[in-house]
């Protein structure tokens, strides 16, 4: 016990630390951001990423491959 005492003697008095109140700040902190982390996992787990296929998009296709894969467009250029 007595080397206790000692070493608080050691300690400088005008070195500023966080103390308890910067502890709970960054624990605080700390658990905000585990807690929206897993809150985002839950709402990613929900996302389907399949996405369907355009019926619309597929019609247009093949009109719009046809002029683009013969390299000849039926305009004049100028």
């Amino acid at each position: 016990m007595t080397h206790l005492v000692s070493f608080a003697k050691e300690v400088d008095e005008d070195k500023v630390t966080p103390g308890v109140l910067g502890f709970i700040v960054f624990a605080a902190m700390a658990l905000a951001v585990w807690a929206l982390m897993k809150s985002m996992s839950r709402h990613m787990n929900k996302v389907d990423f399949t996405q369907a296929p355009d019926p619309e998009a597929e019609q247009a296709e093949p009109e719009t491959a046809d002029t683009e894969t013969s390299g000849q467009g039926k305009q004049k250029q100028g």
